[in-house]
């Protein structure tokens, strides 16, 4: 496949973030291009480990926590719905109603419904997004759970606590959006450039390590982000 049809089909504004990145050359930029996919691809395998092992472990904590297991369809009308997730904005005097947990649960019944299955909290747990496990790391709803989100992390480094562990889940997510989208992850400003995603990487091992480090045994055979990075950063020297 030549480079116009790569434009013609990928877009010209799309492909000439790479096209510039690789001083015009043509090849260099289609090869980047197909580098940019294989390093976002090896992602997907460490990722889905992360969000599969965090929300388990949430799951687990917050059931003992309300002694429910079916605390994420009971909690709609409890943590997800108090009155201190409504307040009024400082900057804009608009009142605010932080009510994202409770409509991803809503939207996640309805889901269920339509697809003509019985509502059940495995399901709802099922259909939620790595969002919906990291805002409980967030301000509000971190105090509304009196910080039971934080017990899951068992190995977590001296001094490091909730706002640590959410800049980190803060960066994985976004990247996550980033690769799920297939947008570039192998630039800074117009050269190539990993280290922000070898950074996003790193988030990464810190909270399936922080959870428990025998888990990273269990990543290792999955994990080829690091071959993929160094294969990628080739385009640049050749």
């Amino acid at each position: 496949m030549n480079y116009k049809t790569y434009e013609k089909y990928f877009s010209v504004l799309r492909m000439n973030r790479y096209l510039v990145a690789t001083s015009a050359v043509e090849i260099k930029a289609i090869q980047l291009y197909a580098s940019n996919i294989q390093v976002s691809q090896s992602f997907h395998p460490l990722i889905g480990v992360l969000e599969v092992v965090i929300r388990n472990c949430i799951n687990e904590i917050l059931s003992a926590h309300f002694q429910d297991n079916d605390w994420i369809i009971n909690q709609k009308n409890g943590f997800m719905n108090d009155p201190s997730l409504t307040f009024r904005h400082k900057k804009t005097n608009k009142i605010i109603t932080n009510d994202f947990l409770f409509r991803e649960v809503i939207k996640a019944e309805k889901n269920i419904l339509k697809k003509g299955f019985v509502v059940t909290s495995g399901k709802i747990i099922a259909e939620q997004t790595m969002g919906f496990w990291t805002d409980l790391f967030e301000v509000h709803n971190y105090k509304l759970l009196q910080g039971k989100p934080i017990k899951i992390f068992t190995k977590l480094p001296r001094n490091y606590g909730r706002k640590e562990v959410n800049e980190e889940l803060r960066k994985i997510r976004l990247f996550r959006n980033r690769i799920n989208h297939n947008e570039p992850i192998c630039f800074y400003e117009s050269s190539i450039d990993f280290s922000k995603t070898e950074e996003v990487y790193q988030s990464i091992i810190n909270i399936i390590s922080w959870i428990n480090p025998e888990l990273i045994e269990i990543t290792k055979p999955l994990d080829t982000v690091t071959k993929q990075i160094f294969e990628a950063k080739k385009i640049a020297s050749i």
